[in-house]
């Protein structure tokens, strides 16, 4: 992940629109929908040259609209790759929140799922394992500009909502890690296909490092957006307090490629 988290250009030959890889399937309503977007920027430099004391205020506000748009465009897949396109492990960088290990006893560890879903548990490593696994050779794109192309293993999020019978009038899934990093995504993307709870890098067990034993996987947004260390899901219909831990600092809340 990239300062736990990944990227900020896309490097594939869809389109990109405010950090959003645009489906060619979609494409006619994605670019009506774009063109209202566009009309959003006077709007935004208005707000950046206004007096002083709306300046932050209406970057906010026009920053949590545009996102709110977004998470409604057409959502396609992210590219897949061939084996031979394949960043080597050793080359795939490692960035953390938390300069330590957390130290996470695979054995021991839980996945709890909480907030609006009907049946509210733990999970297991083993547990994960059991369900239907998903391999994918994905992008891993980072805000600080570099990418590499990785091979993922794990189970899919939406199957696991599905297990714990989420809400369907959810909208979020919050989660928290075991070393104290805190992401939050909207419901679309945690129910893409693309989107893993990976336990598997490489065919291969996950190291701390990359945030053993479970962690996010979504080659659909930026890396600081895939939490490392997992140990949470909270769904909900009501985003929390906590947004993210870079979000909480500025970084955009959507964080979509």
């Amino acid at each position: 992940m990239c300062i736990r988290g990944a990227g900020l250009i896309g490097l594939n030959a869809n389109p990109i629109f405010f950090g959003l890889r645009i489906s060619n399937v979609d494409a006619s309503i994605t670019e009506v929908r774009r063109r209202e977007l566009l009309k959003l920027s006077p709007l935004a430099l208005l707000a950046g040259f206004a007096l002083p004391g709306a300046r932050s205020r209406g970057f906010k506000q026009v920053q949590g609209f545009t996102e709110a748009m977004l998470a409604k465009l057409p959502r396609g897949l992210a590219p897949v790759f061939d084996r031979s396109e394949l960043t080597p492990l050793a080359n795939f960088p490692v960035n953390a929140y938390l300069t330590e290990d957390p130290e996470v006893d695979s054995k021991e560890w839980r996945l709890a799922v909480e907030g609006a879903v009907e049946h509210p548990g733990s999970f297991s490593l083993a547990d994960l394992r059991a369900m239907p696994k998903h391999e994918q050779i994905t992008r891993h794109v980072c805000i600080e500009g570099w990418a590499v192309t990785g091979s993922f293993g794990g189970v899919r999020l939406r199957d696991l909502l599905a297990k714990a019978g989420m809400d369907p009038g959810a909208r979020f899934v919050e989660m928290e890690c075991a070393d104290d990093y805190y992401e939050s995504i909207d419901m679309a993307s945690a129910l893409h296909p693309q989107t893993l709870l990976c336990y598997e890098m490489y065919g291969q067990p996950l190291t701390a490092g990359h945030g053993a034993p479970v962690r996010l996987q979504m080659p659909v947004k930026l890396g600081y957006k895939q939490a490392k260390h997992l140990i949470t899901l909270r769904v909900s219909r009501v985003l929390g307090r906590r947004r993210g831990y870079w979000v909480d600092q500025g970084y955009p809340w959507y964080g979509g490629i």
